[in-house]
Order: C-alpha cells, then sequence, then structure tokens
C-alpha cells in the first residue's frame, strides 16, 4: 500500500483533476436531467423513456459494483480458479432475472418492487413488509461501496487518518444525495450509462495490454500467473479457497445460491425494469446487460491472472489482505510501474472509473430505497393511498436525505467493516426476503397476503441474525467485524444455504395456514397483466 500511496501522491494533482472532471460532467448530467423531471413517473421511472440497449447499460452500471471491478480482480489474483467463480455465479444469476422476473414485473408494477408484491394483496402489510426489505438490502450495500470509497480516495489522494476517510465518505453521501434529489430516475440512469461505458473502456483498455505482454496467448498469461502465485498448477485448479474443508466447500454452495437468486431480488436492479415504455423494451435491457455484463466478467479472468502474474499476490496482500487493490496496482504496473508519469495517469484513470463506480451505484442504490419508503411506507401505508403525487415526489427526496445520512453516519463508524461481508449480506437477504415473495406473487395462485408476510420477514430475519453469529461478525481474529470476541456458533460466512430455504419456506406455511382465500379473479388479471402487458403503464 505504502508503494501505490507514494505514486499517488506523486501526482495529486492529475489524480484530483480527473475526479474533478468525473464529478464535474455527471453533476452537469444531473442537473439536467431534473430540469425535465416534471412528475411522478419521471422521478421514479425516467418517464419510461429509455431505449433497451440505454437501459442495458444503465442496469450494467448500476450492476457491476467496485466489488465486481475492485473484489473479483484481487479474488482472482490471490486464488485463481475460485476466484473467477465469483465471476459467473454473478453472470448466471442474471438468467434468473431474464427468465422469471424482467417481463413479470415490468409489465405488473409501476415504480418500486411492492407495486407488484401488492397488486392482489392487502396493500399495507405488504408495502410495509417490502418497503423494510427494500431498506435493509440497500444500506447494506450502501455501506459496502462508501466504505471502499473512503479507503479508495484516501489512498490516491495521497493522505492517511481515519478523518481523511470520513470527509470522503461524507463527499461520496453528498454527492449521491444530490444526484437522487435534484436528477432522480433520469439523472442517475445517465450517470449510470457513463460509468459503464468507462468501466469497460477501462477494463478493455487494461485487458488488451495484459494480453499484449504475452502476446495474446493465453495459455501464456495463465502460465506465468500460476508461476508467479507460489501455487503451482493448484492456482488454475478448484480448491484454492473454497476445497479445505466440508465447511468451506458448504460456504461456496452458499454463497453461489445467494448470488444467483439474490440478484432477481436486488431493489435497485429490479426498479430499472420500469424505466422503459414496453415488456419488450424489458426484455432487450436484460439482453443488453447480460451481453455487456458478460464481456466485463470475461476480461476480469485476464485482470486477475494480469495481476497474479505481473504485481504478484505478495505485493497485493501487502498492498491489501483482501485483494482489492489488485486492480490499481495492474495498472501502474501496466503504465510502467511505480514513480513513472505513465503508471501514474494509468493509475488516476482506472482509479477515477473505479470512483465512477462507486458513484454511480450509490445513486442507484439511494434512488430504489428512498422511492420505496416515499411510494409504498409514506404514500400507501401511512397516507393510505391519499398523498399527491407532489407530495409522494418530495417525501421521496427527503427520504433520500435521511438515508444518505444514516448511510454516512454508519459508514463513517464502520470503515473497517468487510466490504464483502456487507455485500454477501445484501444479496443473501435479498435471495431470502424478495426473491420467494415475489415468485410466489407472480406464479402461485394460492398465495395470499400472510404468505408474502411470512416470507418477506422469515428470510429478512433469519439472514441477517444468521450473519450476526457467523465468523463474519465474530471469532476470526483477521477478518471478522469484532477480532476480539467470538460469540459466532453459525459456521459459515454467508447465510444463503439456510435463510433462502426459509424463506420460500415460510411463504408456503404461511399461505396453507392462512384463513385467507386468495382472490381467483385478482389472480387471472395479473396473470395476464404480467404476461401480455395488458393495462401496464
Amino acid at each position: 500500500m505504502i508503494q501505490l500511496a507514494t505514486s499517488a501522491s506523486e501526482h495529486r494533482t492529475l489524480i484530483m483533476s480527473l475526479f474533478g472532471v468525473f464529478v464535474i460532467a455527471t453533476l452537469g448530467i444531473t442537473l439536467w436531467a431534473g430540469r425535465q423531471t416534471k412528475d411522478a413517473a419521471d422521478f421514479y421511472a425516467g418517464g419510461r423513456a429509455f431505449t433497451g440497449f440505454q437501459n442495458g447499460l444503465a442496469i450494467s452500471g448500476d450492476y457491476m459494483s467496485a466489488a465486481s471491478f475492485l473484489g473479483i480482480a484481487g479474488l482472482i489474483a490471490l486464488f485463481g480458479y475460485d476466484g473467477f467463480l465469483y465471476s459467473i455465479g454473478f453472470l448466471v444469476a442474471w438468467l434468473v432475472a431474464l427468465l422469471l422476473v424482467a417481463e413479470p414485473l415490468r409489465n405488473s408494477g409501476r415504480y418500486t418492487m411492492a407495486d407488484a408484491l401488492a397488486f392482489r394483496m392487502r396493500q399495507r402489510p405488504v408495502r410495509t413488509a417490502a418497503g423494510i426489505s427494500t431498506i435493509v438490502v440497500s444500506i447494506f450495500y450502501l455501506l459496502a461501496q462508501m466504505v471502499g470509497a473512503g479507503s479508495l480516495v484516501a489512498l490516491l489522494l495521497g493522505v492517511s487518518g481515519d478523518g481523511a476517510k470520513r470527509w470522503t465518505i461524507v463527499a461520496v453521501g453528498a454527492l449521491m444525495v444530490i444526484y437522487v434529489t435534484v436528477g432522480g430516475m433520469k439523472g442517475t440512469t445517465w450517470v449510470q450509462i457513463v460509468k459503464a461505458v468507462l468501466l469497460i473502456a477501462g477494463a478493455a483498455l487494461m485487458t488488451v495490454m495484459v494480453l499484449a505482454k504475452y502476446h495474446f496467448n493465453l495459455s501464456s498469461l495463465l502460465g506465468a500467473a500460476s508461476g508467479a502465485s507460489g501455487k503451482g498448477h493448484a492456482f488454475l485448479e478448484p480448491g484454492l479457497k473454497y476445497g479445505l474443508t466440508g465447511t468451506t466447500k458448504l460456504d461456496f454452495l452458499s454463497l453461489g445460491l445467494a448470488l444467483v437468486l439474490g440478484t432477481a431480488g436486488l431493489p435497485h436492479i429490479l426498479v430499472r425494469f420500469y424505466t422503459v415504455p414496453t415488456a419488450r423494451a424489458a426484455r432487450k435491457s436484460v439482453l443488453w446487460a447480460i451481453g455487456i455484463i458478460g464481456v466485463f466478467y470475461l476480461m476480469t479472468l485476464a485482470l486477475g491472472f494480469g495481476a497474479a502474474a505481473l504485481v504478484g499476490p505478495k505485493t497485493i496482500k501487502a498492498s491489501n489482505a483482501a485483494g482489492n487493490t489488485a486492480a490499481p496496482l495492474l495498472a501502474e504496473q501496466l503504465g510502467g510501474g511505480a514513480g513513472s508519469t505513465g503508471g501514474a495517469v494509468l493509475l488516476a484513470v482506472i482509479s477515477a472509473v473505479a470512483f465512477a463506480t462507486i458513484l454511480a451505484v450509490v445513486a442507484g442504490l439511494t434512488l430504489a430505497s428512498s422511492s420505496s419508503f416515499a411510494h409504498d411506507l409514506w404514500a400507501n401505508v401511512i397516507r393510505r393511498g391519499k398523498a399527491s403525487e407532489k407530495e409522494e415526489v418530495a417525501s421521496a427526496k427527503l427520504a433520500a436525505v435521511a438515508i444518505g445520512a444514516i448511510a454516512i453516519v454508519l459508514s463513517i463508524f464502520a470503515d473497517k467493516l468487510n466490504a464483502a461481508a456487507l455485500v454477501a449480506l445484501a444479496f443473501a437477504v435479498a435471495a431470502s426476503a424478495n426473491l420467494p415473495t415475489l415468485l410466489y406473487s407472480l406464479f402461485w395462485k394460492r398465495f395470499n397476503t400472510v404468505g408474502a408476510v411470512s416470507a418477506t420477514y422469515a428470510g429478512l430475519i433469519t439472514s441477517v441474525t444468521l450473519v450476526i453469529f457467523s465468523p463474519v461478525v465474530s471469532g476470526n481474529p483477521r477478518t471478522s467485524l469484532f477480532p476480539h470476541s467470538d460469540f459466532h456458533w453459525f459456521p459459515l460466512e454467508n447465510p444463503g444455504l439456510i435463510s433462502i430455504p426459509v424463506g420460500f419456506l415460510a411463504g408456503a406455511i404461511g399461505t396453507w395456514l392462512a384463513r385467507e382465500q386468495a382472490d381467483p379473479a385478482k389472480y387471472a388479471e395479473l396473470e395476464v397483466r404480467s404476461l401480455t402487458g395488458l393495462g401496464a403503464d
């Protein structure tokens, strides 16, 4: 980390200039979009005016977080084949979203996930449960992004100490609140589109430069990576991270379930399906997203193994034990090494792209959570459907400020949290609480309000409880939140293997035991609407 910080501090003006250009450009986009935002449909869904390709880019920008760019490259550099399994999990997850969720959700809802869930249920209990789940998932995801932003920017600006990280977190939080309150969904979408283009371009540039070092021979790259890893051929085989014990194998299965199933329940991804005018455009946007995200995750193969070969796992671990600086270190090495102008330029560019990634994702998360509060909790639960559109949008903007403030405060006190654990928790909660309710509501005729509330709360409480009592929080002196305490009794780091079945089972049991009978006419209407788009806005 010292080497990277020294190189960064020597070229601080260049780095700050690139950051400044991006921030000014995105603020300009946000102000322009704010002038186009006239009503609730504009604020929540961007006026449903984006094409399938544009929305596909925006989904990619929303989905490819700092964990994807920085984290996966580091995991591959440190654990080889097992690290690349993260890329596969993130990509395969989109097939679930495409086949089961995208089109029906676009047709049956208006602004939030709860619109689809409450269509044939009693509004208040279902919207309350869905709103709470959305906010919990979003805040945990926000913490991961903002803590990462604090560490990255403080490192690149050559400053040290908790004070610098905290001010960086405050600045990132302030920017995300401005993006959401001023630009709404239009501004946030355009920021995500710009970010996706920058990220793909930056990753493609580094991929070409890595492959050029080995004459575009992938076998040579893999051979060099395995040689530099110190693990030999085992670096290219399964088991280096998840094959050590029976527990780690179960942990991988649990993580895989959370990644694959959680994507289709992530609130900030689900609301993106409402920004297109038709169901066909929703399908196209997911197809574009699969293509773009697939290309990106293939490039992480070159970035991760390139970092292992050219930088080396020892240097990466010395910089950051979790491997989060593998991509910046690789950029510096490809540009000419530490202390060189080329290395500093490429380091600054890639770091600015990583910062853009964080800003775009936190804006999407803040919009999803504030929209859910305003549309579901305020307008439909507290005000019982009597709130005007103007009042609803105003409450969404106030909620964005409040959620931003909460995220800033929590991030300041959680700057040493394991970001990967927070992201995994967000995916596990989404897969455990949101996905069972959504699938049952769309495809099970008998499903009722008691089942929906049972599935959401059971999945939410189980996943959060198991993480609290897992090695992520205590029991591990190197990676736990409380390294000097040990109150864990759950052996796995990810709760998905237990909490996801609990969510589905609770939804089924709640439905079977409830005296309430589902309305068959309402289900028939939902079925027609979800399949054809008839009646959708």
